[in-house]
C-alpha cells in the first residue's frame, strides 16, 4: 500500500493489482481495500484469482503463481527487513556469496532502501486502511520465524538493530560477486587446463555459468566437474539428465538426447 501512494507521488503511471490465492476465508474481500485506496489516490485497480492448494512450498508456489499473473516490471513493495531476512535465509540454506548478497536492487523494487516501519508509518499518516495478512505470523513458514523469532533474538545478543547491518553485508557481497563475475567471464570452462590453472573462486564462477540453466549448480556439482577439469575423473552427472565428459584437455556437455556442447 506505501509502494501505491509513493508510485503515484512519483508521477508513475499506476496500476494496482491485488492477487488473490485464495487460500483463507475472505481473502477476495480483502481487494475493497485496495479498491478503496487506488480511487483516494485516482489510480485503477484490478484483483486476479489464481487457484493454490495449501501443501509444501507454498510460499514458493504462490510467489511463482503471482509473478504468472504480474505484467512484466511489476513493481513489488520488498523493502530493507525483507533484504534482511533473505540474506538469512540464504544462510540457514547454505548458500555462497551470490545468495548471501541478498535481492538485487533493480527498478522493479523501488522501496528495497526503506524499513518496514517506514511504510507502516507512511499509510498510519495518510489513513489508509491496510490488509493485515495472517499468513505472515504461520510459524510453518521459515521467513515468518527469522522474522518475529531470529533477528530479534540476534538483535537483543548484538545490541544493536542488525537489519542495516546486514544489508550492508549484502551489498558488499554483491559487488564482490560482480567482480568475480567479470574477471571469470574471460575464462573458458570447457578448456581443462585453463580452468584447473585458474585460482578456484573464478574456476567455479566459470562452471556455474557454463551450466546454469533454470537455476545455477549446486556446489558439488561444481566441485564435480572441477575433479574431472583436474583428471581425477572422466566423466560426472551435472542433473537434468547432463553430464560433463572429457577428451584430452577439453571438457563438454552431453545432453539428454545424446548430443553434446562444447560451450554449454
Amino acid at each position: 500500500m506505501a509502494l501505491l501512494v509513493l508510485a503515484v507521488a512519483a508521477g508513475c503511471r499506476v496500476e494496482a493489482v491485488h492477487v488473490d490465492h485464495g487460500l483463507r476465508p475472505g481473502s477476495a474481500d480483502e481487494f475493497q481495500i485496495v479498491r478503496a485506496a487506488a480511487d483516494a489516490l485516482g489510480v485503477p485497480a484490478r484483483s486476479v484469482r489464481v487457484d493454490l492448494a495449501d501443501g509444501p512450498n507454498l510460499e514458493a508456489r504462490a510467489r511463482d503463481a503471482r509473478r504468472a499473473v504480474l505484467p512484466d516490471g511489476a513493481l513489488t513493495g520488498h523493502t530493507a527487513d525483507d533484504q534482511a531476512e533473505t540474506v538469512l535465509l540464504q544462510l540457514l540454506r547454505g548458500a555462497g556469496l551470490d545468495g548471501l548478497a541478498g535481492m538485487r536492487p533493480d527498478p522493479c523494487r523501488p522501496i528495497l532502501a526503506l524499513r518496514r516501519r517506514d511504510t507502516r508509518d507512511l499509510c498510519a499518516a495518510l489513513g489508509l486502511e491496510v490488509v493485515d495478512d495472517p499468513s505472515n505470523r504461520d510459524p510453518r513458514f521459515r521467513r515468518n520465524r527469522v522474522r518475529h523469532e531470529l533477528l530479534p533474538l540476534l538483535d537483543d545478543v548484538a545490541e544493536r538493530d542488525l537489519v542495516p547491518v546486514l544489508v550492508r553485508q549484502a551489498a558488499l557481497l554483491r559487488d564482490e560477486g560482480d567482480l568475480l563475475d567479470e574477471l571469470a567471464a574471460v575464462l573458458d570452462p570447457t578448456d581443462a587446463r585453463a580452468l584447473t590453472a585458474a585460482p578456484v573462486a573464478l574456476a567455479r564462477r566459470a562452471v556455474r555459468r557454463w551450466l546454469a540453466d533454470a537455476h545455477p549448480p549446486d556446489a558439488d556439482t561444481v566441485a564435480r566437474v572441477l575433479e574431472v577439469a583436474a583428471g581425477r575423473a572422466r566423466a560426472c552427472d551435472v542433473g537434468g539428465g547432463r553430464r560433463v565428459a572429457r577428451t584430452g584437455q577439453r571438457l563438454r556437455l552431453e545432453h539428454p538426447s545424446g548430443g553434446s556442447s562444447p560451450t554449454g
